[in-house]
């Protein structure tokens, strides 16, 4: 590689003379020296041409087609010839390739700053050592810390938040100029004092962006008594749907209670026609025996004989004598009991239909409310009784399930053209069974169209209507509304918001992720101001 190629791709070396350039194992070694005939004092600024001494500077540059650069450059000390400077010798500085003390070139060193600020210190120690430029992870943090802050302008609309630092336990706050979106400071804490002092120090703020955190109100309202406090409209979007959520845990029993729909017409199932009963054959023996012992068991009645006397004298079980005397007919002991309808259930067959037509067919359940009813049959007799009746009703829907309590709150947050048509449906059913449930979403309309039209002027009519209804978790809200009215005003009418402070805080909680643990407060402070 020629020397007048490297001075294309370095620039800085048109102000130094190549003298040789080596292939190392560690990349390329360039061995120059300054050009310059003349070097001025850094304390007097005056020019010296006497050399007292020469020596060796390493430097590490940018990278040539992605090998390491290591500059070995030969320069001088000179003599001040000023006799009351301070200084007697002074080393020449190369314009645009040293600087005092330093072991890189502004080049390289502005190169790791830019991999450090976005990817800090581990990520950004691996990216450069690809890219040439290496570097250790802490050296990088070094480089975030050494960076000056950015200078300070005036802010005129200011938006405040605050971030974990460690969730529960510490926050720090971030302040964003809302005309620019750039974060101007990070402060240590949350407190109000804080933002106090910051805000004396800074006269030039008008407008503040905030959210509905108090500690913040009371800051801006000590230091900035004359700027405008706004409400942010997304966290108050954000604290009605808190307690929206609320009202609507309170009332989910209402939609449990609700009546279930008929799975099958009554009319459908009264149609089937169950099988009579068939009577036994007379050419057998057991219709003549069966005969006899009725007329012999109703003869032994009318003569005053008890159960037990007949049984014995007929030698029959007492079951049996009891059969054919409750019997009021020897064609009801002939005739043959059907597997489809048992005669036991015959009074309780419209009962048993209604029941199959809601959608009840469980034999266990149906045999507990017929013994309220008077039924002394067993569950299996039931059981048989309904088998037709059950293949005409088909198997039962599965009963709609309610809403959770998000699902439902979330339905009443959006805007209906924005729901599906079953979302939509199932709010409508919603609303019709609980009545407190439907005034809560006629109020969460009401303030969705004040909150996305910039109607603030409406604002006290719709306290007023919240705490004329029964919704003790609203009443609650506007409560919060009435403490903070003039901000919640000016956030619902003005066009200021939080939004770009919002997304500040999402990109610090990446960067946060990104360091590993290592974001202490001053280094998580550079990067976010400078990144």
């Amino acid at each position: 590689m020629r020397a007048s190629d490297l001075a294309v791709v370095l620039p800085h070396l048109a102000v130094v003379v190549v003298e040789k350039v080596e292939r190392v194992a560690s990349g390329l070694r360039l061995r120059v020296r300054a050009r310059a005939r003349r070097a001025a004092c850094p304390r007097c600024s005056s020019r010296s041409s006497r050399v007292h001494s020469r020596y060796e500077r390493r430097l590490t540059d940018a990278a040539v087609a992605g090998s390491p650069v290591e500059l070995r450059l030969r320069v001088r000390r000179f003599f001040c010839d000023v006799d009351v400077c301070p200084a007697r010798t002074f080393a020449e500085q190369v314009p645009g390739l040293t600087s005092k003390w330093a072991r890189r070139s502004p080049l390289m060193r502005r190169s790791l700053e830019i991999i450090a600020l976005a990817l800090a210190g581990r990520a950004g120690a691996r990216l450069a050592v690809l890219m040439g430029l290496a570097a250790s992870r802490s050296s990088m943090l070094r480089l975030i810390r050494a960076l000056p802050d950015p200078a300070d302008g005036e802010v005129t609309v200011l938006g405040v938040d605050d971030f974990a630092l460690r969730r529960g336990h510490r926050y720090a706050t971030v302040l964003v100029d809302v005309d620019t979106h750039r974060p101007i400071d990070v402060l240590a804490d949350r407190r109000a004092e804080t933002l106090q002092r910051w805000l004396a120090a800074h006269p030039a703020v008008r407008v503040i962006c905030r959210d509905r955190a108090g500690s913040y109100a009371e800051g801006a309202r000590s230091g900035a008594p004359d700027a405008v406090q706004v409400a942010d409209r997304w966290h108050l979007w954000k604290n009605l749907g808190e307690h929206a959520e609320k009202t609507v845990a309170r009332h989910l029993r209402c939609l449990l209670a609700a009546p279930a729909e008929p799975a099958v017409a009554v009319a459908d199932l009264e149609e089937i026609a169950l099988p009579a009963p068939v009577y036994r054959s007379e050419q057998g023996l057991l219709a003549p025996r069966t005969r006899q012992r009725y007329q012999r068991v109703q003869d032994l009645l009318e003569q005053g004989a008890t159960i037990r006397a007949i049984a014995r004298e007929l030698g029959l079980a007492r079951g049996t004598v009891r059969r054919f005397a409750r019997a009021t007919s020897v064609d009801e002991l002939l005739a043959k009991p059907h597997p489809g309808r048992p005669r036991v259930l015959d009074d309780h067959a419209d009962y048993l239909r209604a029941r199959l037509a809601c959608g009840v067919t469980n034999a266990v359940t149906l045999c507990a409310e017929l013994r309220e009813r008077g039924y002394r049959g067993s569950a299996t007799t039931l059981r048989t009784y309904l088998r037709p009746l059950r293949a005409a009703a088909g198997r039962p829907p599965a009963p709609r399930r309610p809403p959770k309590t998000r699902q439902l709150t979330s339905w009443l947050l959006t805007h209906p053209d924005r729901l599906a048509d079953d979302d939509r449906d199932q709010l409508a059913r919603a609303r019709a069974a609980c009545p407190h449930l439907d005034a809560l979403a006629t109020h969460v309309s009401a303030f969705a169209e004040i909150l996305t039209a910039r109607q603030g002027q409406r604002l006290n009519d719709w306290i007023t209507a919240v705490e004329a209804d029964d919704q003790p978790d609203l009443r609650s809200f506007t409560a919060g509304l009435r403490r903070d009215h003039d901000a919640v005003v000016n956030g619902l009418t003005m066009t200021y918001s939080s939004g770009v402070v919002e997304g500040h805080v999402n990109r610090i909680k990446m960067i946060k992720r990104q360091m590993y643990g290592r974001a202490n407060l001053d280094l998580l402070r550079k990067r976010i101001l400078l990144a």
